[in-house]
């Protein structure tokens, strides 16, 4: 499926969202000169459209293949992996004193949508090993480092994360996996993990696997559990005592191998602790909130992806005619529905990339010591993550729709999108999870400052739209919906009883995702009145004027329901649920 990376809407949306040019100023993100961030979009964006979109298709026909625990990538993977590590992409992000290019992650994250869009299932290997390195920069020791972390950043070794087990899915606190000291300070782990993305593949010569068990005499829960290095091939060159048991097929992302992982079935396999004892899970959280935006960014990924893949189809499939007359044939992108649904596709895409974007920023302001930055990222993350994967899944169904009965069938693509989609909304802590961390943990930071701020920089924002006569247009629409908000920020913080927050946690982190998605927009609008191409200028205020008249009208109501408590949640007894 044809792909064209928007690169004048992500350099837009990096200078006036993400703050590019404050980012530059400060020390540790010098390199992101404007003449370098332009050229790296401009061949990252080569290299998903030519390398990485071509495979799209076929590798969702041919799948991952598992034989005796070797896994087989479809035909061109493991060729456009090493284009990738020949060509360096892999330590973009990384500072520069762990061999990396030192640019601002929401750089990095600019390409990984890129490549995202072009190939989700490949593009996953890439964004696990950026988590490793980011675990491993932060926590592991100077030995380990120097031994795993130069080949991470290259790209010639992959990493992965392993949490889930049979018995232990969002409830981490209950694995099982086991470590055991060794007299040289290795360990060796025993224990089943499930749903490994990328846990063995033939596309790099080693595969880092960071691995969550539990210490003799350690605690139950969390604070018994320890983070391990386990590599597949040990520092001697043996092969170390793991293996690919099963690979699982999938609704979607089917040549991304998703692997049942054996450690220690003889009882040999070796890793090395990361961090102190009864610190894993501090550890993989580390790699798990850099997941968790990049999570959100496989939705916008996706949304894009979906939505040029829609819009070129809208523009020459002919069918009947306009309603209430005309020409007896015409594209379906002038019906007025269909426009409705470009639209919503379009506008729910930019709102939600420039959410992720802001939430990157956050998180390179916070790695550069700005404690308002660590805030800002801490409360952002879960509404990145749950409300830009619900809009990629939005937004690729809506795409199978505009393709009519053709998207349903497998030949146009539209229905793979959909497929791949779905995963989103689910891995790296359900979304429900996330609106409970939201609701229960970021809402009440600091005594409620961050999301007291956020919503103030949405204030600040309505008087500047009413200096301009198109665009205060979207104040009324604005200002509804940061009172629905704000109103809703204030129940839910005040709410006693912890069922009442849980049911209101769902429809209050919509309400967020659509407030602060219409106020980026708005930002934007005001912002492209300086841009030099009056089309793309127009373009932008139309969409964020559609933004807040068609969609954030949904707030009011969302704001009601986040308030209303969980006792009709309950009111139908268990047994009642099921089929008389």
């Amino acid at each position: 499926m044809p792909y064209t990376a928007p690169t004048t809407e992500q350099r837009f949306v990096l200078d006036v969202i993400a703050d590019l040019p404050g980012l530059a100023a400060l020390p540790a993100y010098a390199n992101a000169t404007p003449d370098m961030v332009d050229a790296i979009l401009a061949e990252s964006g080569k290299l998903a459209a030519n390398v990485f979109a071509p495979l799209n298709k076929s590798g969702d026909k041919a799948h991952a293949k598992l034989d005796d625990g070797v896994v087989t990538l479809p035909a061109g993977f493991v060729e456009a992996y090493g284009q990738y590590v020949q060509a360096g992409w892999a330590g973009l992000g990384v500072p520069e004193a762990h061999g990396g290019q030192g640019l601002p992650f929401a750089v990095a994250v600019a390409v990984q949508e890129q490549l995202t869009s072009a190939n989700m299932a490949f593009a996953l290997c890439m964004m696990l090993s950026q988590g490793a390195i980011e675990a491993l920069a932060a926590h592991a020791s100077p030995e380990l480092q120097e031994r795993y972390l130069s080949k991470l950043v290259t790209g010639e070794w992959t990493g992965t994360m392993n949490l889930t087990e049979p018995t232990a899915g969002s409830d981490v606190g209950a694995l099982k996996s086991r470590a055991e000291p060794n007299a040289d300070g290795s360990w060796r782990i025993k224990g089943t993990k499930i749903f490994i993305t990328w846990g063995e593949h033939d596309a790099a010569d080693n595969i880092v696997h960071l691995v969550l068990a539990r210490t003799p005499d350690s605690p139950a829960g969390t604070k018994g559990i320890s983070l391990f290095l386990v590599p597949k091939f040990l520092p001697d060159g043996t092969r170390n005592d793991l293996k690919c048991v099963g690979l699982e097929h999938k609704l979607g992302i089917h040549a991304s191998p998703t692997c049942t992982m054996s450690f220690g079935d003889l009882d040999q396999c070796i890793g090395w602790m990361v961090g102190r004892e009864g610190g894993g899970m501090r550890a993989m959280f580390t790699m798990m909130n850099n997941a968790r935006v990049q999570v959100g960014l496989q939705g916008v990924a996706i949304a894009e992806g979906a939505m040029q893949h829609a819009l070129d189809y809208a523009r020459t499939r002919v069918q009947s005619a306009k309603f209430g007359g005309g020409p007896a044939a015409v594209r379906i992108i002038e019906h007025a529905d269909v426009r409705r649904t470009i639209m919503t596709m379009r506008a729910l895409t930019e709102a939600s990339r420039a959410l992720v974007y802001l939430n990157a920023a956050a998180v390179d302001r916070a790695h550069a010591g700005d404690k308002a930055g660590q805030g800002l990222a801490d409360l952002l993350t879960p509404i990145s993550k749950s409300w830009a994967t619900d809009i990629g899944v939005e937004v690729a169904s809506l795409g199978v729709q505009i393709f009519g009965g053709m998207g349903y069938v497998e030949e146009t693509g539209a229905a793979q999108y959909l497929r791949d989609a779905r995963i989103a909304p689910i891995y790296e802590g359900t979304n429900g999870i996330q609106a409970m961390d939201l609701v229960g943990r970021k809402l009440g930071m600091d005594g409620g400052q961050h999301w007291k701020d956020l919503l103030g920089e949405v204030r600040a924002t309505l008087s500047d739209l009413d200096e301009d006569e198109e665009l205060k247009l979207i104040t009324p629409w604005l200002q509804d919906a940061l009172d629905s908000a704000q109103t809703s920020s204030i129940w839910l913080a005040g709410a006693n009883n912890p069922d009442d927050v849980a049911a209101g946690a769902t429809p209050y982190l919509r309400l967020m995702g659509l407030t602060l998605g219409g106020w980026l927009l708005a930002k934007q609008a005001l912002a492209s009145r300086h841009h030099p191409d009056p089309q793309f200028a127009a373009a932008k205020r139309a969409t964020a004027r559609f933004f807040a008249e068609q969609l954030l009208p949904q707030v009011q109501a969302l704001s009601a329901s986040a308030m209303r408590g969980a006792a009709l949640l309950y009111a139908i007894p268990e047994d009642g649920l099921a089929a008389a």
